[in-house]
């Protein structure tokens, strides 16, 4: 069921499954439901987690106060970080999480020759 990343808020992430490369990042909360940020790979594409800021573990057992999805303008650079010439098209997504006991950002960097999608999707599974 299709959810919005901004409903993570208070909720109580008991389990976080997902690293670095991956392209998909789950969630289970104390009440055992399961949230997924995840990318749907396509031909001549490619989305993942490519970095994450904080430590994940400062999200378990303790209530979310902060959740919001930030992305860049299709074909912009916000951060200034370099891109190699050959990526026609690319899309960075952050994902921006705290509680009381600190502050996570999950980066994802999608990348394609400008005809398929480079985004995240956020859905609860049933």
């Amino acid at each position: 069921m299709e959810a919005e990343f901004k409903d993570m808020k208070g909720k109580t992430i008991t389990i976080i499954i997902g690293k670095i490369g991956d392209m998909e990042m789950r969630f289970i909360t104390d009440n055992d439901r399961e949230f997924l940020l995840y990318h749907d790979q396509e031909c001549c594409e490619s989305c993942n987690i490519e970095d994450i800021v904080g430590n994940l573990n400062d999200l378990l057992d303790t209530p979310i106060l902060l959740a919001e999805e930030v992305t860049n303008e299709q074909g912009k650079n916000p951060t200034g970080m370099k891109v190699p010439e050959y990526q026609d098209s690319f899309t960075w997504t952050f994902y921006l999480l705290a509680t009381i006991k600190g502050y996570v950002t999950i980066r994802w960097y999608g990348t394609s020759n400008g005809c398929y999608s480079e985004s995240v999707s956020f859905r609860e599974e049933a």
